[in-house]
């Protein structure tokens, strides 16, 4: 039986959504962090990296965003929300797939890392780590221009990825999409979908969506 470990306010809400998209059976098991922001030890006990998100699928234990994510569309995928080598958006699917926790994610944390540090906006590491934040959102935005999903037309697993770094990750690491209108409309798009709505419901009831 596939069972989805969230922690709550996590990267896992990633794999919540991609089984409600599926829709596919699956176990939801829910862990709420202390009041330290750090997971609890029931949770760090699945694996060694103690990170979300987590899945166990009988004796299988696998962590890693990506990783989950292939493995579930491998194994209970039929095809569905992943382009082939033959389909047209098949290198834009991978591109902005490994974009989300490659390079987005990354950026991210590290304007976090210079806020949590209390790094003057002048200081030369919190102003490249800006600098970058805002390159990549501004290529974000020029993709979403003229695409509709990033792969193209149709909704698919790279769209999964990179929505928790630009909406439940502000939380932790606030920054402004007023700039880019295209994810913004971007944003709406998966806040219709009823599988987001039904992951988000079930997994951080109650949470803020940034989706603005």
């Amino acid at each position: 039986m596939l069972t989805v470990h969230h922690l709550g306010v996590s990267q896992s809400e990633r794999i919540v959504w991609l089984c409600e998209e599926l829709g596919i059976p699956y176990e939801l098991k829910l862990y709420q962090r202390l009041p330290t922001k750090q997971a609890p030890p029931e949770y760090n006990a699945l694996h060694p990296m103690g990170l979300a998100p987590v899945i166990t699928d009988d004796d299988l234990v696998l962590a890693e965003s990506g990783a989950v994510v292939d493995y579930i569309l491998g194994t209970y995928g039929n095809g569905r929300l992943r382009p082939g080598p033959a389909d047209a958006g098949f290198a834009d699917y991978l591109y902005w797939f490994h974009f989300a926790n490659g390079s987005f994610q990354p950026a991210v944390m590290r304007v976090l890392i210079t806020q949590r540090l209390g790094a003057a906006p002048d200081h030369p590491a919190a102003a490249i780590g800006v600098k970058r934040l805002g390159m990549m959102l501004a290529m974000l935005d020029a993709r979403l221009k003229d695409n509709t999903w990033l792969a193209g037309a149709a909704f698919t697993a790279a769209d999964i990825m990179p929505v928790f770094t630009l909406t439940t990750m502000r939380h932790y690491a606030p920054y402004d999409l007023t700039p880019y209108p295209n994810i913004l409309s971007y944003l709406q798009r998966v806040a219709a979908r009823p599988a987001y709505q039904r992951a988000m419901s079930k997994g951080d009831p109650g949470m803020a969506l940034l989706l603005g």
